[in-house]
């Protein structure tokens, strides 16, 4: 089985948020929204915010042309953020500007392979470690391209962090699991982000299923919208994964040409205090 604990310094702030949510016996609330959207300082803010109003982990998305996992919600921020100029060293640099005020909270950066082998894999780790990441999230890379960057993250301190689905069978499942570190993200839906609202059964029955194989947390994410949807996950989850539905909330605060118009943060505040409330009274099974 997978351990949870590592002296890695990328896996430290995840081991010390999971353990923090068990003694307050709750699930983590994991929070996603797009580096750079609407625009950088916007960006920024919004990502303060997150851990302030109650998110215990924040997934940071990387923007890229072609993403092929998402749906329309978060293609359309990728594409705000790509028209501002956001890509993998002002990415690093907003997450470095958080941690000058932030130092408990693991931020992951989830997205695809292709910026960070354009940018080069060795110079992105350094630089990733330097500004404060605590692991990686990568769609389109399956375990037989582990050497491509999941090892040689893993041997520098970030945690590589892998999906499970619900095709995950149980010949698949264990070397999916090989080397994930951190947490494993188990996605609810077949299909893209942010388009169907999960089968909050079958969820338990597939988290129950992979706690078999290992002793990491497990994530739940894709299709979670309302604090509701949060505390059904929550019950028999390590943590609950929001995107799709922070990233509407934004979009509804912008304007015809994507810029803030203000209230955006108070926006994403609002929801992720709604989503923590669920989280945190929701009885663990």
């Amino acid at each position: 089985m997978t351990a949870t604990s590592s002296a890695n310094p990328g896996q430290a702030r995840i081991d010390a948020t999971f353990a923090r949510c068990r003694a307050e016996n709750r699930a983590a609330l994991v929070t996603y929204v797009m580096a750079g959207d609407p625009d950088p300082e916007t960006s920024l803010a919004v990502l303060k915010a997150l851990p302030e109003a109650g998110a215990d982990i924040v997934e940071f998305g990387l923007p890229f042309t072609d993403p092929m996992a998402d749906g329309p919600a978060i293609q359309a921020a990728g594409l705000r953020a790509l028209k501002g100029g956001q890509g993998v060293v002002k990415t690093l640099e907003l997450v470095r500007r958080f941690r000058e005020g932030d130092a408990a909270t693991p931020v992951i950066l989830m997205g695809y392979f292709n910026p960070i082998h354009a940018y080069g894999v060795a110079r992105f780790l350094d630089d990733a470690l330097a500004a404060g990441i605590d692991g990686l999230i990568v769609v389109d890379l399956p375990p037989e391209e582990d050497d491509e960057l999941c090892l040689p993250a893993l041997a520098k301190g970030l945690a590589f962090i892998r999906l499970a689905t619900p095709t995950t069978d149980e010949k698949r499942l264990p070397a999916v699991l090989a080397n994930t570190a951190g947490f494993v993200y188990y996605v609810s839906i077949t299909g893209i982000t942010g388009t169907a609202t999960p089968n909050f059964d079958r969820v338990a029955e597939a988290v129950g299923r992979i706690r078999r194989h290992t002793d990491l947390p497990i994530v739940v994410g894709f299709g979670v919208r309302t604090g509701a949807d949060a505390a059904a996950i929550a019950r028999g989850a390590d943590g609950v994964v929001v995107g799709s539905a922070l990233v509407d909330a934004m979009r509804g605060t912008l304007d015809a040409e994507g810029r803030s118009q203000g209230g955006t943060v108070e926006a994403v505040r609002t929801l992720v205090r709604e989503l923590a409330e669920g989280v945190r009274s929701a009885p663990r099974a």
